[in-house]
């Protein structure tokens, strides 16, 4: 095949049901993959580039290259300044933006579909061809460190951040996704570009498009603009997925950060399940019965019958090789000892005695609901194409997930949470503690 065609997939296929639309892939002979969702009810595409390369892949020297990255690439490239980027999209009305996470990057645009041309130029342009000028790399170094210095002001982040140490420890997954200060400080630009050049490879990336998009069109843009941005594209493979073996180790030991805050910010919880994991859909429907509503043990607990909290929820965090499920907490100083107990006691009942079915199928419908209310918009769209294909190396049609929740047990569900819930726990609080020792909480 010469360079420029490509292969379409095997069995290319129609939607399996009417909350999609049509998805289809292609795989360049290069190892880019390319995925659209063609939805003919909409005026709006959104297009992403995805590149498997996030936070947990930096050396300790070079934390915060990731997302160092992210900044740089919307600084210029050989065919456009850092306003022509900008400037060309929002001429058109549309946005560009992107996120790093701890295991991969995203750029992504949503324009109208007349302009949907011109986002893939732009967007393939700044992750191919870009320039990292000294200059920019200066000047973006102080962007960061002015970001992390706003995270900083925010407790509550500072629990998270806390929270993912307390789990994984020196790992990096218990590491900030935006490094530190000291660690952006001591990068140099020969650091960042060589990060660049060896991560930002075509079998290790994935383009997306959802909206009303021809994919056929998409294919044969996307490989003209890297044509553009990239001298030479050897054929190769994609890239397998990330290992799952072996298993992050988790601990259980508690951070304590006392500042002057009118709010003390408790986390507790444990290592999980990671997201391959067979029973990430039962962890799903605990996590919704236990924090994810109003109508939600913990919430019910600890907000509405007893007002000790404002804010009160569960969540899980799901990696390839490993997870945590936390329950977050914001209270006065003066209820931090009486949240954490009852936290710990429901946590502690629900390990012994399970969830009820009522509970279970309202976790149930919750989870549900947020899948398919979560595909309003050809973003969500875009990214679940994205995630599906890094992540998970298929994308379940989401009449199959929805039958998979449904399929979820009561043994099942209280299996897992005696299980997790039992286990000894981690704890991350942000607050004034003078007067206290948290740590005795363990």
């Amino acid at each position: 095949m010469s360079r420029g065609s490509y292969r379409p997939r095997a069995g290319s296929r129609p939607a399996a049901d009417s909350l999609e639309g049509t998805v289809r892939r292609t795989v360049l002979p290069d190892g880019l993959r390319i995925l659209t969702e063609a939805i003919s009810t909409v005026r709006s595409v959104t297009f992403g580039v995805w590149v498997a390369v996030g936070s947990r892949d930096e050396s300790p020297e070079l934390a915060g290259a990731s997302h160092f990255l992210e900044h740089l690439l919307f600084k210029g490239t050989r065919r456009r300044t850092a306003l022509d980027i900008s400037a060309q999209i929002e001429a058109v009305g549309g946005e560009t933006n992107a996120f790093t996470t701890k295991e991969y990057t995203c750029y992504y645009a949503r324009v109208l579909d007349t302009d949907l041309a011109l986002a893939i130029d732009v967007i393939c342009d700044l992750v191919t061809s870009s320039l990292i000028a000294p200059a920019d790399v200066e000047t973006e170094r102080g962007v960061i460190c002015e970001e992390i210095a706003m995270n900083e002001d925010e407790p509550a982040e500072v629990a998270h951040e806390l929270f993912n140490r307390a789990v994984f420890g020196d790992h990096p997954l218990g590491r900030p996704i935006a490094g530190t200060i000291d660690s952006i400080s001591a990068l140099t630009r020969d650091q960042i570009a060589n990060f660049y050049r060896h991560h930002y490879r075509a079998p290790s990336m994935v383009v997306t498009a959802a909206g009303n998009v021809d994919h056929d069109a998409v294919v044969n843009l996307v490989n003209e603009a890297f044509n553009h941005g990239v001298a030479e594209r050897p054929a190769a493979t994609p890239v397998a997925l990330r290992d799952s073996r072996p298993r992050v180790p988790w601990s259980a030991k508690s951070l304590v950060e006392t500042r002057e805050t009118e709010q003390a910010h408790l986390i507790v919880g444990c290592g999980a399940p990671d997201r391959l994991d067979e029973r990430r859909f039962a962890l799903g429907v605990l996590n919704s019965a236990l924090g994810g509503g109003m109508s939600s043990r913990l919430f019910q607990e600890i907000r509405e019958k007893r007002g000790l909290a404002y804010s009160v929820y569960s969540y899980t965090n799901q990696y390839a090789d490993g997870g945590l499920f936390a329950v977050y907490a914001g209270c006065s100083p003066g209820k931090v000892d009486e949240v954490y107990a009852l936290t710990r006691a429901q946590l502690a009942r629900v390990a012994e005695q399970g969830l009820s079915r009522e509970e279970i199928n309202r976790g149930k419908g919750m989870l549900k609901g947020s899948l398919v209310l979560g595909l309003e918009d050809t973003g969500s769209r875009m990214s679940r194409l994205g995630k599906g294909e890094l992540l998970y190396g298929d994308l379940m049609p989401v009449d199959v997930l929805l039958e998979r929740i449904d399929a979820v047990t009561l043994d099942e569900v209280n299996t897992l949470a005696a299980e997790l819930l039992s286990r000894p726990m981690s704890v991350a609080a942000v607050g004034p503690f003078e007067d206290r020792d948290i740590r005795e909480w363990m």
